[in-house]
């Protein structure tokens, strides 16, 4: 066979594939703007609406471009009876949610990914059951129980609610991530001579931390978006979902917007703030 003879490569179907994988990227693209858009519009129609005169509200059609942008309505809110110690209260509730439910969940976790134990999956399947059930049904004897024990009307009540409501959801992806870590190099470290413990702290935590922060950061969201327990189990001293769903079921429009958007913005913060500790899908961490 002469080299005239010898057959071209198969440039057009190498170029096709290339171009196809650059649609497909593109469409990749385009799907995640539009899940952004779709997920970012309430945002910022409540952002919108609470940073604008009454008057603008009242306009037909309304505007989806800040014309008449005003704090006065946010500044009153704010200023409003309770809004202040509320929003204390919060922060103290979710606070205390995270750190009481990465404190129980971790090692509840790490026992679940690391051990065989008799019920193990039956234990599993409990704590989903256990996140199922609605809050409405145990109002009555948590009202009850906490009277009982004096810790009615309390930060701490509230605590010990939202963790028991987290507490499930925390075990699970943590256990999740310890499944991730590999054993070998906890084994590893400890044939150098560490101690479970330190090779616990040394080696697998630092690989899990980014789960860990996920984990930290649903339990924060859930307890600050809360509100039917801190409503049953508080009268003084409510967090701000709590409060604000007890004061502006009558007043106007424009205040109610501002209480969601006071609502919307400490978490929306708290996530950015975690964002760089989340793990993405490939398992690759988030800059």
């Amino acid at each position: 066979m002469t080299p005239a003879d010898t057959p071209a490569p198969h440039k057009p179907a190498r170029a096709g594939r290339g171009r196809g994988a650059r649609w497909r990227a593109v469409g990749v693209q385009l799907a995640c703007l539009a899940v952004t858009a779709f997920m970012f519009a309430p945002v910022y129609l409540v952002a919108l609406a609470a940073l604008s005169t009454p008057e603008s509200l009242n306009r037909f059609p309304l505007s989806l471009l800040p014309t008449d942008v005003s704090v006065e309505t946010m500044a009153s809110f704010l200023t409003m009876g309770g809004v202040l110690p509320a929003f204390v209260n919060s922060l103290i509730v979710g606070v205390g949610t995270l750190v009481l439910s990465v404190l129980i969940g971790l090692p509840a976790g790490y026992a679940l990914a690391r051990y065989v134990f008799a019920g193990r999956d039956a234990y599993q399947l409990f704590m989903l059951l256990t996140r199922a059930l609605p809050i409405v049904v145990l109002s009555v004897p948590l009202a009850q129980l906490f009277l009982t024990t004096g810790l009615y009307d309390t930060t701490y009540a509230v605590i010990l609610l939202h963790t028991a409501l987290a507490l499930p959801t925390t075990v699970l992806i943590t256990s999740a991530v310890f499944v991730g870590v590999p054993r070998d190099q906890e084994e590893a470290a400890q044939i150098f001579g560490a101690t479970p413990v330190q090779a616990f702290v040394r080696v697998v935590l630092p690989q899990a931390l980014p789960g860990i922060a996920a984990a930290g950061l649903f339990t924060f969201v859930t307890s600050w978006n809360e509100v039917l327990g801190a409503a049953i189990l508080t009268l003084d001293r409510r967090t701000l979902p709590a409060q604000v769903l007890s004061t502006l079921g009558a007043s106007p429009l424009t205040y109610r917007f501002a209480g969601g958007f006071a609502l919307i913005v400490p978490a929306l913060v708290f996530v950015a703030l975690m964002r760089k500790y989340l793990l993405s899908m490939w398992g690759t961490t988030l800059r």
